[in-house]
């Protein structure tokens, strides 16, 4: 990444400035949204959008395990998918890592690599990539080692999810799936069953352990929440602790009650684009039109994130400046990121530049620097004044 942002006006496109589309230039100044004269690119036909807040996808496993048992460098996995998320519009995303008994990718000892690895290339990333950790209900075990790590690598962001349930019934069915996950971190079928009844035999510490961990997340100030809840009472009970936003609720009612608390209600936008859940959960476009979902993420998907955002405005559910707030905006107002979002002047200069007509995203723009150029945005910023010296930044 260049040390030095682009400073330029962008003018004649459509801008999302204080809730509403306005024929309005926007103006980048080391870094910052400014003003002032400046070199200008026309982007007449275009809108200027904020930059995409993701806070939870878990589509860089593809990039660093694009088949189970074919692994590629976490590098490798991490530039691919630095350049993802910025052709998808996203300027920040938090990459959800799994803390989990299973093991293999979603095992301890591969978070600790990918945070090293992460740390090591933010210098060559255009996108701020971040880490939520996964975290395992049963994994009492590992409370020390958890707490080293968040501390060490900063992690601002947790999720508690209980998959163990699920598991114990895969182990009991001899499912295929349960084959191709042991397959994955290198078992047999009865090493990984083996593993799952280990796990479960720390029920009965699981209280105790989350109530450690949420006394510690707050003492470090990290954001924590849960994912997947299945029932209002699970829901209840982790609000109760302080794990206050809601991922991928699974039925209306724990929904419900998250919005009754003013926890907020997170849900996948593949879940949008494909006209509901994969798995036959509750869909994310009732809870929108029931106003019971704050924000959409991209989930295994990052093209869903803007298509989304569209889509809920093709169907009537919202108009562009409302949906595109779910996935700017709210999401980082819950992540406490209080210099992004929106298009304002002093606020981060992370911008989205669509074609109105196509809507493709044919720029991204991180902090003042091009992440991310394509089509007809890509000839007129390379045609404006000094447009050779902004491309190559």
């Amino acid at each position: 990444m260049s040390s030095k942002p682009s400073s330029l006006r962008l003018t004649g496109a459509k801008s999302l400035r204080e809730g509403e589309l306005q024929a309005r230039s926007v103006v980048i100044e080391d870094g910052m949204i400014g003003k002032g004269p400046l070199p200008e690119v026309d982007l007449s036909g275009y809108l200027i959008l904020p930059g995409i807040v993701d806070m939870h996808g878990d589509a860089f496993e593809r990039h660093i395990l694009p088949r189970p048992t074919a692994a590629f460098s976490l590098d490798q996995g991490l530039i691919a998918t630095d350049r993802d998320a910025a052709a998808n519009g996203i300027t920040t995303a938090w990459m959800a890592q799994g803390w989990s008994w299973e093991g293999g990718h979603r095992g301890p000892d591969f978070a600790e690599e990918l945070l090293v690895a992460l740390a090591a290339l933010r210098p060559r990333l255009l996108t701020d990539l971040r880490v939520q950790l996964r975290c395992e209900t049963h994994t009492v075990d590992t409370l020390d080692r958890l707490l080293e790590t968040v501390e060490a690598h900063r992690v601002g962001y947790v999720v508690f999810n209980n998959h163990l349930d699920e598991s114990l019934k895969e182990a009991e069915t001899g499912s295929d799936d349960l084959a191709v996950w042991a397959r994955s971190v290198g078992r047999t079928v009865a090493q990984h069953v083996a593993v799952i009844r280990e796990a479960s035999k720390q029920t009965a510490q699981v209280p105790r352990y989350l109530c450690t961990l949420a006394a510690a997340f707050d003492r470090l100030g990290v954001l924590y929440g849960s994912h997947d809840d299945r029932d209002a009472e699970t829901r209840e009970t982790y609000s109760m602790i302080g794990a206050r936003i809601c991922e991928f609720p699974l039925t209306r009612r724990v929904a419900k009650l998250a919005q009754a608390v003013n926890d907020p209600v997170v849900m996948g936008a593949p879940n949008v684009v494909r006209g509901g859940s994969q798995k036959g959960n509750v869909s994310a476009e009732d809870l929108i039109a029931e106003g019971r979902c704050d924000v959409l993420v991209s989930d295994y998907c990052y093209p869903a994130l803007p298509r989304a955002a569209f889509q809920l405005v093709d169907t009537g559910l919202l108009d562009l400046p409302a949906a595109w707030k779910m996935i700017s905006e709210t999401p980082a107002e819950i992540m406490r990121l209080t210099d992004r979002g929106t298009i304002a002047e002093g606020r981060r200069a992370d911008l989205v530049i669509v074609n109105e007509a196509t809507r493709d995203i044919e720029a991204t723009i991180v902090g003042g620097r091009i992440s991310h150029l394509a089509g007809e945005a890509a000839r007129r910023f390379l045609r404006a004044p000094g447009g050779l010296a902004i491309a190559a930044e």
